[in-house]
């Protein structure tokens, strides 16, 4: 099979690109620079940006399906630009997949698509698209889909969708590193009481999933067209987690606590600011990191299992142990 991972090159793109390589499919990447390291892997590498149609669509030739992973991340910055590369640069891939005849494309999404700061206990797929955002990464996030899952069945195409929350293991950049970053300066607080569930997602485990959707497309008709939550097979208590990873990387859990309520009025106090003074960089809390934080979010992950024939294989504990091992081993 000849695939094309878009944003190959980052945290949960090279996962991907091990896998399908593993089994012996022929990977291409899509990203904003060259990778050497995956290069003499024997992974081809296209550098372009998502804006760019034209790159895109070339990058798109001969494959047999696309795994759509590169987005703009964070919970700040211009509309613009998680308009330009979240939904325009999906709506590029999916006219070169159209116009090459790629038959399958898999989507990387987030269940930030159906949150607007309420408490998601074992929610199914049933759940409504949220139609208020305090994140222009979760409103962009939420247009892209439905513009995949819209384009299903299109000239042959099929689609699918997965919604894998807070992911983590091995190399991440973004989620664990930014936790430690700020427990090391004294500033981690536990917002809300400290009880609320949340599904976290191992990175092996997220990537094994794009595989099996997007063979699934080919044998379960019931698949195409469809969104899909992933995680571990049982949901955490997300500062329980926090304080356990914290541990086993040698610091200190978090002591701190700050109520919900209070947290959210001083992230949209801070937000006018940064907005409207303006400062520069970002404030370090909003609202949307704020409900992240706070809320109760599980979820239903049944019908992975039976349309994808999705499982967990990493435990949540031998995760744990494979990332505390790789930062030991970085140091």
């Amino acid at each position: 099979m000849k695939a094309l991972v878009t944003g190959g090159g980052g945290f949960l793109g090279r996962y991907i690109v091990e896998q399908l390589q593993a089994r012996g499919d022929e990977v291409t990447i899509l990203g904003r620079r060259k990778y050497p390291e995956l290069e003499a892997m024997g992974v081809a590498g296209m550098q372009c940006d998502l804006q760019d149609k034209k790159a895109v669509f070339r990058s798109c030739e001969g494959m047999d399906v696309v795994f759509h992973v590169a987005a703009h991340m964070g919970h700040w910055g211009q509309w613009a630009t998680f308009y330009n590369i979240n939904v325009q640069g999906t709506q590029n891939v999916l006219d070169a997949c159209l116009a090459q005849g790629v038959g399958r494309l898999v989507y990387t999404s987030t269940p930030s698509v159906v949150f607007q700061h309420q408490d998601l206990c074992d929610a199914n797929e049933d759940q409504p698209y949220a139609t208020k955002f305090d994140s222009h990464y979760a409103h962009s996030k939420s247009l892209a889909e439905q513009l995949v899952l819209n384009a299903n069945e299109v000239a042959g195409l099929k689609t699918v969708s997965l919604r894998p929350h807070l992911i983590w293991g091995p190399r991440d950049t973004h989620l664990v590193p930014g936790i430690f970053a700020q427990a090391k300066l004294g500033k981690l607080l536990a917002i809300g009481d400290r009880k609320n569930l949340v599904d976290v997602a191992y990175v092996e485990n997220v990537a094994d999933a794009h595989l099996l959707a997007c063979d699934a497309l080919s044998t379960n008709p019931n698949v195409a067209g469809k969104a899909y939550f992933i995680g571990q097979e049982e949901p955490v208590n997300l500062w329980d987690f926090i304080d356990l990873l914290l541990e086993r990387a040698g610091l200190s859990k978090v002591k701190g606590r700050l109520p919900a309520k209070l947290a959210y009025g001083y992230a949209g106090m801070l937000e006018g600011l940064y907005r409207f003074l303006p400062l520069k960089g970002e404030p370090r809390v909003t609202r949307f990191l704020v409900g992240q934080m706070s809320r109760m979010q599980y979820f239903e992950l049944s019908r992975a299992r039976k349309d994808l024939g999705y499982v967990s294989k990493v435990s949540t504990e031998e995760g744990v142990d494979r990332l505390i091992r790789s930062l030991k081993s970085a140091e």
